[in-house]
């Protein structure tokens, strides 16, 4: 990492750098889980701009087609619904939340290209950032004391650089370094244009997607000679303690930490009780801030999360009790109420001492 190129909103990353010295900072909750909420239609996905089957926007004649379906493309809703999107971050900011993700977890050409809307890519991840940041622009000017940051999402896509999607042909890959490299670094510049004040890399379930992710963040920071802090957030799959592609959380860590990053932590697939060896290894051997957002718990039979937002919260007041966290949050199955719960279990628990200074608060 360049440390030698400033900080692109200096006054805001000090705020954050100040809060996570003092407090456990509180990331929201599931987006999809509150979308899902609103029981949308097709029509309500496409809203007017997608309405007649092109997008009224990129229009010459009648732009371009945009003829199959869109529902479930829920990060189209920055572009179509824009009041759903921020009254979801709002709900998470009147709940507690210091940290609010923007809407962009499949904001980019890889996803995206399931509804053949890769060339909205950019400007999903510009529009969701900038919802994002007026939301937490709003909440901090009544609590001046307590600012509100904008995480912006950087997600997994659902391609794998390190193992093959054919099981008859184990060298096939489906991407490569340099396709999830610019894949990446469009929608990161998307997200620094439209506001957000962290980068987070989340759900990561191959290191390698992740080390392109990073790569092009760095370029993105190069060309606009500026840069934000990130967050790494892995996903550990199963019992076995592993990510997707193999490795354990401290190889995982290991493989990354020479990014300097803000945060590594763990987030979605397990919930709080079984994450919880696997962030306390995090919280070991990190020399950076540690963070933990688990899901409501492990899916029952028909893939609802159970786990009310009492038993989260006690779960992960553990884990701020026993010194494990800087940033705790929730992923799939987690609403306001969960956020709310966890923000008082850990109001007034000090965060996880550092064991080294960390080098991001050193940077220029």
């Amino acid at each position: 990492m360049n440390t030698t190129l400033p900080w692109l909103e200096p006054a805001r990353v000090n705020a954050l750098l100040s809060a996570l010295d003092t407090r456990i900072l509180v990331l929201d909750g599931a987006m999809g889980t509150m979308i899902q909420g609103h029981a949308l239609t097709e029509s309500d996905y496409r809203g007017e701009r997608f309405a007649g089957g092109y997008d009224r926007e990129r229009a010459h004649a009648h732009g371009p087609q945009c003829t199959h379906d869109l529902k479930g493309d829920n990060d189209l809703l920055s572009l179509t619904h824009p009041e759903i999107i921020a009254s979801i971050h709002m709900a998470y900011l009147e709940a507690g939340a210091d940290l609010i993700e923007t809407n962009t977890f499949n904001a980019n050409r890889i996803s995206q290209a399931d509804y053949h809307l890769e060339h909205l890519a950019r400007e999903l991840n510009v529009a969701s950032a900038h919802i994002a940041r007026a939301c937490c622009d709003a909440v901090s000017a009544r609590t001046p004391d307590k600012p509100r940051f904008v995480v912006g999402v950087l997600g997994p896509t659902g391609r794998t650089a390190s193992i093959s999607p054919d099981v008859n042909d184990p060298g096939f890959r489906n991407i490569d370094f340099d396709g999830l490299r610019t894949i990446y670094r469009e929608a990161a510049d998307g997200l620094i244009e439209g506001g957000a004040d962290i980068l987070m890399i989340e759900t990561i379930f191959d290191t390698l997607n992740a080390k392109a992710a990073l790569y092009a963040i760095e370029e993105t920071f190069d060309a606009r000679g500026g840069r934000l802090p990130i967050i790494i957030s892995g996903t550990i799959t199963d019992a076995s303690g592993r990510t997707l592609s193999g490795q354990t959380a401290e190889a995982f860590h290991n493989s990354l930490t020479h990014v300097r990053p803000l945060a590594i932590g763990l987030n979605c697939a397990l919930g709080a009780d079984e994450l919880r060896p696997h962030v306390e290894t995090l919280a070991r051997i990190a020399d950076c801030h540690v963070s933990a957002h688990p899901n409501a718990g492990l899916p029952n039979a028909f893939g609802e999360y159970e786990q009310t937002p009492e038993e989260m919260a006690a779960i992960l007041k553990e884990f701020a009790e026993s010194g494990l966290l800087n940033i705790v949050g929730g992923c799939c199955g987690t609403t306001p109420e969960h956020i709310r719960a966890i923000a008082a279990s850990v109001q007034g628990a000090s965060p996880r001492t550092l064991s080294t200074t960390n080098s991001v608060s050193d940077a220029a």
